[in-house]
């Protein structure tokens, strides 16, 4: 897993250049949120049941057919299984979010993953939803902890959901 600074350090290293003023000013946004993202990541894991356990709640309100007889949540096997993948979207947000770097999600969450969802018959669409809702809760969890919000906080879920719906027609 990489961070914001080996991934441009990288980046810069592979065509041979030194850090220009753009470099410069990712670093330092980088730096001047690292303890917000970290704050952030306290609350998200103190919180982190309530969560998904809340993020579930309102995505089965908005989208009842999905508990319902035939629905993809239907059953507490399935039930669980959703709960625990929102679960899992929310950690490895946060690890992207402390990070300051997207590519965990890729290497760990979105590689393969609408494959296996195809195979299993899991709508992509609802998944969507979920993280949608799971963005906003965080928000409004780490905002009502006192901690600054910004981009920071929602470029993990912003990049999720964007990977999911580019790809879902």
């Amino acid at each position: 897993m990489r961070d914001a600074v080996t991934s441009l350090i990288k980046n810069y290293d592979l065509t041979g250049r030194y850090l220009d003023r753009d470099a410069i000013d990712q670093l330092k946004s980088y730096f001047q949120t690292g303890t917000a993202r970290v704050q952030a990541a306290a609350v998200i894991n103190g919180n982190a049941a309530g969560l998904v356990k809340q993020a579930g709640s309102q995505l089965f309100e908005e989208l009842p057919e999905l508990i319902r007889p035939g629905g993809n949540a239907y059953t507490t096997r399935r039930y669980a299984a959703c709960l625990r993948d929102m679960d899992y979207y929310l950690r490895y947000a946060t690890y992207a979010m402390v990070a300051g770097d997207t590519d965990v999600l890729d290497e760990r969450v979105l590689q393969g993953l609408r494959e296996t969802y195809n195979s299993l018959s899991v709508p992509i669409g609802p998944t969507v939803v979920g993280i949608g809702i799971l963005n906003a809760l965080v928000r409004e969890q780490v905002a009502a902890a006192g901690v600054p919000t910004g981009e920071y906080l929602d470029r993990p879920f912003d990049h999720l959901i964007r990977e999911l719906s580019e790809t879902d027609i």
